[in-house]
């Protein structure tokens, strides 16, 4: 076993997202895999694993913490310009080549993430709050791993932040079981899920089922989650436009006011070709996602380079009423009950009853906590 492996396996706690088989044999419900775990044996995701007929999760511990703007995650319809104080562990139930993640998400499936065991820090759900308070978060977020795998976790934080005044979301790729969302949904404010493709085979290549991504994204908002939806644009991987057209008819099946994301991939981790994504395949997907009939479509992380799609704009007047550069809001143009100040149109979203108190020009940095 390796020192990461030692280190983390004593930061564990029975698991409550599971059931019980025969011989010591458990189940665990976190993601969609439903790892069927014999005694001494590993979920896909390495971090939880069965000691002796129990389920252990990971527990007390972060090994990423800091305060980002919202706009990061990315939201742009849950508090823009609040800081959402943002917390990770180690552990993927996926394996893509192009995570920008990876020394914490490949932890105790690729060697050379060993040096992640010194990004360890010991911590309590109170402790983190503290930090969030600290911070003038408005918002928690589980992400940098994959949150999923560390349910129980981000719960008892949650239920702090909660009591704290605080809303709570997630940044999924949302390989997620019906089971784990009932778990989550009384503390879940919004959660954001990457839809990287709508090819099995790609899915399959990144180690998960397109359909337990998309029933996830269709459950989120049954559930009443607010839900938004990234995909990073992959060039000869998912940027043609018949893919490009399906994932936007896929949301618009859903609800047309689900907010599409699309991003630039960069070199990263095991994926050195192809070259990065350019701006005009940006611009491509959006146009497709608004023909497509989506009302919000958002190109990000080109600041500049994406026109207009950094903007809000009213889906019925079009007027311009969150104005971006990157992570920074320079305008915000909406009421208390997020409608549109022209015309009245009600906007889709989570938004802040004082309209005044929109961090506007802010340094659109994050700011690590520990």
């Amino acid at each position: 076993m390796s020192s990461l492996a030692n280190v983390l396996d004593q930061m564990t706690i029975q698991g409550e997202l599971c059931e019980n088989l025969s011989d010591g044999t458990v189940r665990c419900l976190a993601c969609a895999h439903r790892c069927k775990i014999s005694v001494g044996k590993r979920g896909i995701c390495q971090v939880r694993f069965n000691r002796a007929g129990e389920l252990r999760v990971p527990w007390g511990y972060v090994a990423a913490l800091q305060a980002d703007p919202i706009e990061k995650k990315p939201f742009s319809h849950v508090l823009p310009g609040a800081t959402a104080l943002t917390f990770g562990m180690l552990g993927c139930d996926f394996h893509c080549g192009y995570c920008q993640n990876w020394l914490t998400s490949q932890a105790l499936r690729d060697p050379a993430s060993e040096v992640a065991v010194n990004l360890v820090r010991q911590i309590t759900p109170q402790e983190v709050v503290k930090a969030a308070r600290r911070a003038h978060a408005e918002v928690i977020v589980s992400s940098y791993n994959e949150p999923l795998i560390t349910s129980e976790w981000a719960v008892a934080i949650f239920k702090e932040a909660k009591a704290a005044g605080m809303i709570c979301a997630f940044v999924s790729n949302g390989n997620a079981t019906p089971e784990a969302l009932e778990y989550l949904k009384p503390y879940l404010s919004a959660c954001k899920v990457d839809l990287k493709s709508m090819q099995e085979k790609n899915y399959r290549s990144l180690g998960g089922v397109l359909k337990n991504v998309l029933d996830t994204i269709q459950k989120a908002h049954e559930i009443g989650l607010w839900v938004e939806v990234v995909t990073l644009i992959v060039p000869g991987f998912n940027d043609s436009n018949e893919e490009l057209f399906e994932t936007a008819r896929f949301l618009r099946s859903v609800s047309t006011d689900i907010p599409w994301h699309v991003t630039a991939f960069h070199k990263d981790y095991k994926m050195t070709i192809p070259e990065n994504t350019p701006s005009k395949t940006l611009l491509r997907a959006a146009e497709i996602g608004r023909e497509a009939g989506l009302n919000y479509v958002y190109a990000g992380n080109l600041p500049g380079r994406v026109e207009e799609y950094e903007d809000t704009h009213c889906p019925h007047c079009n007027r311009t009423l969150i104005r971006r550069y990157g992570y920074v809001i320079g305008e915000y143009h909406l009421t208390g009950q997020g409608a549109c100040l022209s015309c009245g149109t009600q906007v889709a979203g989570v938004w802040p009853e004082n309209p005044r108190g929109v961090k506007t020009n802010g340094a659109g940095i994050p700011i690590r906590v520990y």
